[in-house]
């Protein structure tokens, strides 16, 4: 059964534009190295500004956690990691499971 993966970081006031510019110039060729699990990357808008969201599809954890494991060992990832880190104020994760209804990704 598929694994849906919300990942929400909060970013510092004023930091949103310096962070959009490292996730498209590094973050995003670092990611794109690996299997494709992106369904999409989105921004806060009215009652959740200052946010990045991302949503991940996964086969089962097994397929997660390898995912993860790969990026957390790319060093172009790390690098780019250590830069967004003083940008966020939080960050939120949460595992999902598709409802029995209904379109899924």
């Amino acid at each position: 059964m598929a694994i849906y993966e919300m990942r929400t970081y909060d970013v510092i006031v004023g930091k949103m534009a310096e962070l959009t510019e490292l996730y498209k110039t590094e973050g995003w060729p670092a990611l794109e190295r690996h299997p494709p699990r992106l369904v999409g990357y989105f921004t806060g808008d009215v009652g959740a500004m200052h946010q990045l969201i991302h949503i991940w599809k996964f086969d089962d954890d097994v397929d997660r956690r390898a995912f993860w494991s790969g990026v957390f060992g790319d060093e172009q990832f790390m690098a780019f990691a250590r830069k967004i880190r003083p940008l966020l104020s939080a960050q939120n994760n949460k595992l999902m499971l598709a409802a029995p209804w209904g379109p899924h990704p």
